[in-house]
């Protein structure tokens, strides 16, 4: 049903006409210090391509490198229990994995998930709809800020926190709701995996760039340039699809310009983009509320111009 031809979160195979397998895998070197909590960052963030892809993950297997002579076991074990927590939060099992010796630790799964076929969620969105989104951004700047030690201890643990909780509850408040399109925030961006969604629909994102849910403290290291080089990388790979339509105040001029960074920021187990009809918005937002998610709509999808997203104030 999926392949790897889009720019969807993981591929759908039709078993039947009731029942579609999902597949993903992810994985990616400590972007925190605990090993335990790095375990469940990992883990969140591939189970997520199960969720953006409107199933419920079953099957996880591990993915691990490791330098052997140099990593103590304790860590190794910490990084598995942390996945193996998020795994079982899920309401999914680990059923095996695959482990070798590296210069760098890295961990992640290879997850299988099931859905009706007709719940299958894809990334493009529709024209009139409006988008949603689920998490604050920010922490690949936050990660970034930590790594200087430029974090409170509360400060780091919001962070952490956010990375390590499961899109398994915005999944949850979508169920039942006519939903039009979904994918998850990772690598790319808010801006960059938007601008898939548009480009999908054929569609143009009108963003309303102060109603995006950005941690304080993101935008405060952004104002002093504490960015990390896959914001640069997605700026310059989406510089043909994006306009911006800002204010020129030089007073909100520093402000504005962290803004858009945090817009950029690549993003580890970001939340969900939900392309959504206006009718449903009070009942979505109200069950993602309940469930702990952000409940922030940031733009809608208007008929396609020259840009797949036009950034307004």
């Amino acid at each position: 049903m999926v392949g790897f031809e889009s720019s969807d979160d993981a591929c759908v195979y039709k078993l039947s006409d009731d029942l579609a397998l999902i597949n993903t895998v992810d994985f990616f070197p400590p972007i925190v210090d605990s090993p335990y909590m790095f375990g469940q960052i990992a883990a969140a963030n591939a189970l997520s391509d199960i969720y953006a892809m409107g199933g419920q993950p079953r099957l996880a297997m591990n993915l691990l490198t490791f330098p052997n002579a140099k990593l103590p076991i304790e860590a190794v074990k910490g990084i598995l229990e942390g996945g193996n927590d998020k795994v079982n939060e899920a309401g999914a099992t680990i059923v095996g994995g695959h482990s070798i010796d590296d210069r760098e630790p890295k961990y992640g799964l290879s997850v299988t998930g099931f859905a009706h076929p007709s719940h299958i969620l894809s990334n493009a969105a529709s024209e009139g709809k409006l988008l949603v989104t689920t998490k604050k951004i920010g922490t690949g700047i936050l990660t970034t800020a930590a790594k200087a030690s430029l974090l409170t201890e509360e400060e780091n643990a919001e962070t952490e926190s956010s990375m390590a909780f499961l899109n398994r509850y915005a999944w949850e408040a979508m169920q039942g709701i006519e939903i039009d399109g979904c994918t998850d925030i990772t690598g790319f961006g808010l801006l960059g995996h938007a601008a898939e969604m548009a480009k999908s629909g054929d569609v143009t994102l009108e963003l309303y760039s102060h109603e995006v849910p950005i941690f304080q403290k993101a935008l405060e290291m952004a104002e002093i340039g504490i960015i990390p080089g896959g914001a640069y990388r997605n700026r310059e790979y989406l510089e043909n699809d994006i306009a911006q339509f800002l204010s020129k105040d030089p007073e909100k001029d520093a402000r504005l310009r962290a803004l858009i960074d945090c817009l950029y920021d690549p993003q580890s187990s970001g939340g969900l983009l939900i392309s959504v009809d206006e009718k449903h918005i009070k009942e979505l937002k109200e069950r993602l509320g309940e469930k702990g998610c952000e409940t922030a709509v940031i733009g809608q999808f208007k008929p396609r111009k020259n840009h797949a997203i036009e950034i307004y104030d």
